[in-house]
């Protein structure tokens, strides 16, 4: 059998404030032609379809459409919810779907049967085993001690083994954090205190283990253990890390070959480092319509950086200002300005900065009088200090 391995596709996802539907849509049509190009037999999605567990409607209809041209591309869907996925919701239907040829399993039961789909080379087993906390693994299985994730997973891995036809090919698909395993900011933990992370070891006796959660491809342990990805970068420490699925050919007697296929972006995401007259200048050679954080090297922070720089890039994501000279302490608690600009505006600059626009008349106004006030309160104290009445008033 031919099936390709995804997971994290975080379809509704907000990056830097922006929804990222249309460059989903974008790089999953890519995968959808992969199943025509490479004859795929199955399409294994390891949870985290969603980005929250209510997903805005144009996500849906997205997932809704890629359903659709995978089964007409000749492949069945077999996906699974991760921990930002609502079981409930994601399992809606699921008996009807099954016999469409989409296989949803959306919360923990204690029916762990396999999915069993043939194929040119025999029938394959599929555990598919949802999202699932120490919680509900008590809760399903009537356990009453408390249990670690470890604890959990050892427990539910036993059992779907066990449920698995004797001599069958086996692949076990699921959602969660394997000890060694890189998390980054869009990864959200499974554990508040304690710890979350799992042995790989749970998943021995499975021909290959196909898992949903960090999102770069990562060897789990052994070759046949693996963390697919997601598709896109979710946050900048990501740029680094290979997007795309694995490719995975399985054998009558269960063994496998996997084989990583980058997708392309339609906006790279990546970290652009320059003073800002070297970056206003051309020093950045690639394309201006990446999605970018901009990482500023003056020692100082310039005035209007974002405003200057909007004219060169079509898509900032934020500015970071890593070699910042301190600035020392204000004498005698009085505030220190720089010399020429005045602290109206300093203030001005820092909220188009934030903002991406001017401030209005009004809040001009307001922060003229505001600064006003303020420097009649620091005139009155140094009056009171230079006349000897500290501690008087």
């Amino acid at each position: 059998m031919r099936f390709i391995h995804t997971a994290d596709w975080h379809l509704g996802k907000l990056f830097g404030q922006r929804t990222m539907t249309e460059d989903q849509a974008y790089v999953l049509e890519q995968m959808v032609a992969a199943v025509k190009e490479f004859s795929v037999e199955a399409v294994v999605i390891a949870g985290d379809i969603y980005d929250r567990s209510v997903p805005p409607a144009e996500a849906v209809e997205l997932f809704s459409s890629l359903l659709s041209k995978i089964r007409e591309a000749g492949a069945s869907v077999l996906f699974i919810a991760g921990n930002h996925d609502s079981g409930r919701r994601l399992s809606f239907g699921e008996g009807v779907l099954d016999e469409a040829g989409i296989y949803v399993r959306g919360r923990l039961t204690e029916d762990l049967s396999p999915v069993i789909l043939p194929s040119s080379t025999g029938s394959v087993a599929f555990s598919l085993l949802p999202y699932f906390d120490p919680y509900d693994v008590r809760e399903v299985f009537d356990i009453e001690e408390r249990l670690s994730f470890d604890d959990a997973a050892e427990i539910v891995l036993e059992r779907a083994r066990a449920a698995l036809p004797e001599g069958m090919p086996s692949v076990a698909v699921a959602h969660a954090f394997l000890a060694g395993g890189e998390k980054t900011e869009s990864v959200r933990a499974l554990s508040v205190g304690g710890s979350d992370q799992i042995a790989y070891t749970h998943f021995s006796g499975y021909d290959y283990t196909a898992l949903g959660h960090l999102h770069g491809p990562w060897r789990a342990g052994t070759d046949t253990i693996r963390y697919s990805g997601s598709p896109l970068c979710y946050s900048f420490d990501e740029v680094k890390q290979k997007k795309g699925f694995y490719l995975v050919d399985m054998d009558e007697k269960g063994k496998v070959k996997q084989e990583f296929h980058p997708l392309t972006p339609r906006h790279a995401v990546r970290i652009v480092e320059g003073t800002l007259e070297e970056l206003r200048a051309g020093s950045d050679p690639l394309p201006k319509e990446d999605y970018c954080l901009i990482r500023l090297l003056d020692r100082e922070r310039p005035l209007g950086a974002r405003e200057k720089l909007q004219a060169v890039y079509a898509n900032i994501f934020g500015f970071e200002y890593p070699n910042l000279v301190a600035r020392q302490e204000p004498v005698e608690g009085r505030r220190e300005a720089r010399e020429g600009v005045s602290d109206a505006e300093q203030f001005a600059d820092f909220y188009r900065e934030m903002t991406g626009k001017p401030m209005t008349e009004e809040q001009s106004s307001y922060l003229a009088a505001l600064l006003e006030e303020l420097a009649r309160e620091e005139r009155t104290e140094s009056s009171v200090k230079g006349n000897g009445q500290e501690g008087k008033a």
